[in-house]
């Protein structure tokens, strides 16, 4: 049966564990075209192989640290030749530090913001210009998971990123561009409801209709 995700080509960062892998695998039965990156080729690399061994859609992988611009630009470069368009970008891409305030050093401080928000920037900007001269596109950004238990610079680095959504949601939408956050367990005053059940159901609810407020932050129960 065809899936709204059928055909699309799809970047996620971050694709070799986690939400981001769990991602992949999910759009992949359902036929997307996946672009899987990561700083690292273990952990991607048996994504790209298990997504082949399942018969399903097609995975080819770019390994890049999200952190720096020139490899980001190399990273969108290679999909373009690959793929020849980009139609939906996934940002997943994180580091998790599980130091507390005192006893954080201010270089993992650093590191975390560096990956997690201007890496998750750095895509956006770079995917958003393709997309702006197609005039069209999807942009996710995996906000995690927010808490009392959630480590402080974790949880800020996050927080930029929804911040970041909304207001790069309008800059963009002029260009056929939508752009939303999915988060686990934060609740913003005007946060899309109800929740959906995972993030492949809430990308598949994306694609399918454009009923969904562009900047809206969407809150995942699983």
């Amino acid at each position: 049966m065809m899936t709204p995700i059928n055909g699309k080509v799809v970047l996620i960062t971050g694709a070799g564990r986690g939400q981001g892998r769990q991602l992949a695998l999910s759009l992949a039965a359902q036929g997307a075209l996946l672009a899987l990156n990561d700083i690292s080729p273990i952990n991607v690399d048996e994504v790209a192989r298990e997504i082949s061994a399942n018969g399903h859609g097609q995975a080819r992988v770019y390994i890049h640290d999200v952190a720096k611009k020139v490899a980001v630009q190399a990273l969108i470069n290679q999909v373009l030749d690959d793929f020849g368009h980009l139609d939906i970008l996934i940002n997943h891409a994180n580091v998790q530090p599980s130091a507390g305030l005192l006893e954080m050093d201010e270089w993992d401080l650093h590191r975390v913001f560096e990956v997690n928000t201007i890496g998750a920037f750095l895509v956006m900007q770079s995917a958003a210009r393709v997309m702006r001269e197609q005039g069209n596109g999807l942009i996710v950004n995996l906000l995690g998971s927010f808490g009392p238990s959630s480590p402080p610079a974790y949880s800020s680095s996050r927080l930029a990123v929804a911040g970041l959504t909304r207001q790069i949601a309008s800059e963009l939408a002029a260009h056929g561009i939508r752009v939303y956050g999915l988060a686990h367990g934060l609740d913003f005053p005007d946060a899309f409801a109800p929740a959906f059940p995972g993030a492949s159901q809430a990308v598949e609810a994306l694609c399918a209709s454009q009923d969904i407020p562009s900047g809206s932050i969407l809150r995942l129960s699983a």
